[in-house]
């Protein structure tokens, strides 16, 4: 373990705080560190692991796709790339699918997207929302409405405003003749699973419509699932014009895509946007078997029944422990806020062998994988009370 460490320290970009723990290998909501000890994973790979660790029907996709063509470019057809795009159209609103390799790449397509339809108006400006994460990239960098992100990059892209959460007044101020997009998490992740308003969506949706502003959703995080819905915009009965998708939807394997709905799905043409490894023959193939396990596993409904679980438990943590100021979420998708810095908990949650996230410094964010069972769920809570117990 010193060794796999000492790697790092000497020859990776110190871009992570790292805990010290080598893993090797997963088993659905475990995963085995090098001294062979196992951790329940209540965060697996930040979201992406919905169908938790080596799943058997993505290895043998896996397996078998590798051994025909993993990669292909974009000049040529393959037979997994339109299936894929079909099978998303399928689950989410009629339109078009561009592939990339992760959520920050498909945000920027969205912006591109945007700002494209916008030039023969002059229409540019986007906003987004406080606490928002959108990526790492410049154009995501810009969208993020994070100044801790953002300042060591400054000056970020022009035309980017932020306004607060649900405030519909104050986004009808930020609006001027040149707006022409909207990105929104429909619960923010990173900023801390602040869930949106469904009045507010649907007049956003309203405004939007009436005014020929492009409405994207960033669904990196609450897509395929992890809400309770395949998409999380299906929560409030409206459709947004492009949608943004990574993390689950390769369950492990590196591939995101811009949703574009029929309206714009003419704005990109060919020599304006392109990705070298997007929607390659192999993660294509695994998405597409990402869907399937979902629809047969009836992943969804099981979101739903053990997202309810959580939040009853996490409701019961609240009135026993007053460091708890607020919980909320839907699905398997929660955050914990406290009225302290939450490093303390993630430390001692990962002594007892629980993995969770903290983020923005007072959020406990807890996200297992779909396909965990209730008696599993019910330990790792079990363990998170231990916690609270034991920090009181």
């Amino acid at each position: 373990m010193k060794e796999y460490i000492r790697n790092f320290e000497n020859f990776v970009l110190p871009t992570y705080r790292r805990d010290p723990v080598v893993f090797c290998k997963g088993k659905g909501s475990y995963i085995y560190d090098t001294d062979g000890k196992k951790y329940l994973d209540f965060f697996p790979g930040w979201g992406v692991g919905i169908l938790g660790y080596a799943h058997p029907r993505i290895i043998k996709a896996l397996k078998d796709q590798a051994a025909q063509l993993i990669n292909l470019p974009n000049n040529f057809y393959h037979p997994y790339q339109g299936l894929l795009a079909k099978e998303i159209i399928r689950y989410s609103f009629p339109g078009k699918v561009f592939f990339a390799n992760s959520g920050a790449e498909a945000i920027e397509g969205a912006i591109k997207l945007m700002r494209a339809y916008g030039s023969a108006s002059g229409r540019y400006k986007i906003i987004t929302f406080h606490d928002s994460f959108h990526g790492r990239t410049m154009g995501a960098l810009s969208a993020t409405a994070q100044e801790k992100y953002q300042k060591p990059f400054k000056p970020v892209l022009p035309g980017f405003s932020y306004v607060p959460i649900n405030d519909f007044s104050a986004f009808e101020k930020a609006v001027d003749a040149q707006t022409i997009g909207v990105i929104l998490e429909p619960i923010q992740g990173e900023g801390g699973i602040n869930v949106f308003n469904g009045d507010f969506i649907r007049r956003l949706r309203a405004y939007c419509s009436e005014r020929d502003i492009v409405l994207g959703f960033d669904e990196v995080q609450t897509g395929m699932g992890r809400t309770g819905k395949m998409f999380g915009y299906q929560h409030y009965g409206i459709e947004p014009d492009v949608m943004m998708l990574a993390k689950g939807l390769g369950a492990g394997v590196p591939i995101s895509a811009l949703v574009v709905s029929a309206k714009f799905a003419g704005v990109l043409q060919p020599g304006m946007h392109a990705s070298t490894f997007g929607g390659g023959p192999l993660v294509c193939r695994v998405a597409l078997e990402v869907f399937k396990i979902i629809k047969e596993e009836k992943l969804l409904h099981k979101a739903v029944a053990l997202g309810t679980i959580i939040g009853k438990r996490l409701g019961h943590l609240k009135k026993k422990y007053p460091v708890i100021k607020d919980f909320r979420g839907k699905g398997m998708m929660w955050g914990v806020e406290l009225e302290s810095d939450g490093a303390s908990y993630f430390k001692s949650a990962l002594e007892h062998k629980l993995i969770i996230n903290c983020t923005h410094q007072t959020v406990l964010r807890i996200m297992p994988a779909l396909t965990i069972d209730r008696p599993l769920l019910e330990k790792g809570l079990d363990i998170l009370e231990s916690v609270f117990e034991k920090l009181k």
